[in-house]
């Protein structure tokens, strides 16, 4: 069985950084990569919001980027899915994470998990067709491409309605889609979008039952859940917002997460297992954009480095 000083569970960036910032600090470091490197920022076809790329670049070459800047360093890259993780008797032993296809398991002094989450989807006739041409899971990211054109946002929870309130100073009109007829959100964003009835519409008590388009889409058919009666709407973006779900199923049932399966941590990337961190997506927090996951993936490094500096006396 590998041994490493750290061994980090998922390679998008907040993953990549970690394992950056923990082989440069002298540990042995093991990164597991279940697909491509770069996580979610591979489904993302160009980003404006990331700092020193004014003019944007797109998700991949992005993520080629973080890879190929790791390479330079001694960082084992292991490829597979961990279908369990052990945890050590006490504080300082050793951590063991189990592949799924083999069996095999690999240990290490302290384990930092960045498996990220994945938009829930909606499930409607089109969405897998549309995504990247029509169909987002992110308006800070893709908003400024429907500048000036007609989308619609699907949800009720604050995500929906923030962004419904981010896209309305882009676009030329949001029509806001929920099955109920009241939002889950909180009241501030609903007195705020009730405050701007000639950018937002609101299509309350009804579901999306198709995603239309050639290419790409140009309008979505929503039906009334009391009446049944159908309607189409001409749009050239549709935003999804009905949850997210972190990729954290595997993890012990001893850490602490919140009822969604999120990561509770706290500032510096710790959990309440010592040695055990969690940084990016599958972190319960606020903000889940590249930018804050590299933020997490070096401050989790950095509380990692303390704990085994402790441990190693």
């Amino acid at each position: 069985m590998k041994s490493f000083d750290a061994l980090i569970l998922g390679a998008g960036p907040a993953g990549l950084t970690a394992a950056l910032y923990l082989v440069r600090g002298g540990m042995s470091t093991a990164l597991v990569e279940k697909g491509a490197p770069g996580g979610q920022v591979l489904s993302t076809a160009e980003i404006e919001n990331y700092p020193g790329f004014p003019k944007g670049i797109k998700g991949w070459e992005l993520a080629d980027m973080f890879s190929a800047h790791l390479d330079e360093y001694p960082v084992e890259r292991l490829r597979g899915e961990i279908v369990s993780l052990e945890i050590p008797a006490q504080e300082g032993g050793w951590f063991e994470a189990r592949f799924a296809e083999d069996g095999e398991s690999v240990r290490a002094r302290s384990v930092i998990v960045c498996t990220g989450a994945h938009h829930r989807a909606l499930g409607a006739p089109g969405e897998d067709r549309f995504t990247g041409r029509g169909v987002s899971y992110c308006a800070v990211c893709d908003g400024n491409f429907y500048r000036g054109k007609n989308v619609a946002v699907v949800g009720g929870g604050n995500s929906a309605l923030e962004e419904a309130l981010y896209l309305a100073r882009i676009v030329d009109k949001v029509y806001l889609i929920h099955r109920r007829e009241g939002f889950r959100g909180s009241k501030v964003y609903v007195d705020k979008i009730a405050a701007m009835p000639d950018k937002i519409e609101l299509v309350t008590s009804h579901v999306i039952d198709e995603i239309r388009g050639g290419e790409n889409m140009d309008a979505i058919a929503v039906r009334h859940v009391g009446s049944g009666k159908t309607r189409v709407i001409p749009v050239e973006g549709l935003f999804i917002y009905v949850g997210m779900q972190p990729l954290s199923g595997f993890l012990p049932a001893a850490l602490d997460m919140d009822a969604q399966g999120f990561v509770r941590t706290d500032a510096e990337m710790r959990t309440n297992l010592p040695g055990l961190f969690a940084a990016g997506d599958v972190r319960a927090k606020l903000c889940r954009q590249v930018s804050s996951a590299v933020g997490d993936g070096a401050t989790a490094a950095t509380a990692a480095l303390s704990y085994l500096e402790r441990m190693n006396g």
